[in-house]
């Protein structure tokens, strides 16, 4: 007998969107480019208690003892990797798709093989540019120990499993509502099922109620605010001050659920905006806000350079 066995993993499949089109534009500096993201993608993985089965080309698959810890993986590889991308032009950015899959293998040395990782390789081909898209048995493991939102994608066709794989596109921070790729065959009753939200933001029968819609009432409220303190005006302007605490609430829910963006300089920029309002609302002939503006420039800096530097 050889040294083969069956056993149940999660298997997580990740390949780049547009490879081809990368390589023919700069090889040197794609390859360049993937080691780089890919090496960064292999740590994540490991500090979640993967391993790293195999990769090829630029596709990767790797394999989890734990199904939380392969989605939480995947969620931190997508918003690290957003991160890289974001200081590049649009048309060089590389972007992975990422399918996981809970299924029965079949185990040689080092590799793995069988329907669970054709499942895994056909979820990580749904996804989008960016995205993950997850099979039922994952979902079902998932669904209350991660903090995001999930869209039924309905039945997925896959090679050698008769009515396909119920799949799920996983919803990631401000761009939730790109959605994976719609599969062309949905399951019956899939449409009843269509948008499963784990989040706090609420549905409609399209999706996710965009955010510019919680933006827009805000600035309706700071409009009604100031609409009553002028007319019941009595000698004192104090609107300002529950519009700037209105404004801080939303940049905050911004900040909270932008990708590419750095949460700490997002952070240090909101909050020194509050103290030069501050400043100037309560003027009394002293700019004192210089002081802690210059303080958070330079906290600012430094984590700017530390983060570079700390770039693949």
């Amino acid at each position: 007998m050889t040294g083969t066995r069956r056993k149940l993993t999660t298997i997580f499949s990740a390949d780049v969107q547009d490879y081809t089109r990368l390589m023919r534009t700069d090889e040197e500096g794609t390859l360049d480019t993937l080691k780089k993201y890919r090496d960064a993608m292999s740590r994540l993985i490991e500090i979640h208690g993967g391993r790293v089965v195999n990769t090829w080309g630029d596709g990767l698959i790797a394999e989890f003892a734990s199904v939380v810890e392969a989605v939480r993986a995947a969620l931190d590889v997508q918003n690290e990797l957003a991160g890289y991308n974001a200081d590049r032009p649009d048309d060089t950015r590389m972007l992975f798709r990422i399918g996981i899959n809970l299924g029965d293998v079949i185990a040689e040395g080092d590799d793995i093989y069988g329907d669970g990782v054709n499942v895994a390789a056909r979820l990580q081909a749904s996804a989008s540019a960016g995205g993950i898209v997850i099979s039922n048995t994952v979902y079902d493991h998932v669904r209350n120990k991660v903090a995001v939102g999930f869209e039924c994608l309905g039945q997925l066709p896959v090679k050698n499993i008769e009515g396909g794989v119920l799949s799920y596109a996983v919803r990631i921070g401000e761009d939730s509502a790109r959605s994976a790729q719609q599969d062309p065959f949905p399951a019956k009753g899939a449409s009843d099922e269509k948008t499963v939200e784990l989040t706090n933001t609420r549905n409609t029968g399209s999706g996710v109620v965009p955010k510019w819609r919680n933006y827009g009432v805000l600035g309706v409220v700071s409009a009604g605010i100031l609409a009553i303190n002028l007319l019941s005006w009595d000698g004192e302007f104090w609107a300002p001050w529950p519009i700037l605490a209105l404004a801080i609430v939303a940049a905050l829910s911004w900040m909270r659920t932008a990708r590419q963006v750095d949460h700490v300089l997002a952070a240090l920029a909101i909050v020194g905006f509050a103290l030069i309002c501050i400043n100037l609302l309560s003027w009394q002939g002293t700019f004192w806000a210089a002081w802690p503006l210059l303080a958070m420039a330079v906290l600012g800096s430094i984590r700017w350079f530390t983060r570079r530097r700390a770039e693949p």
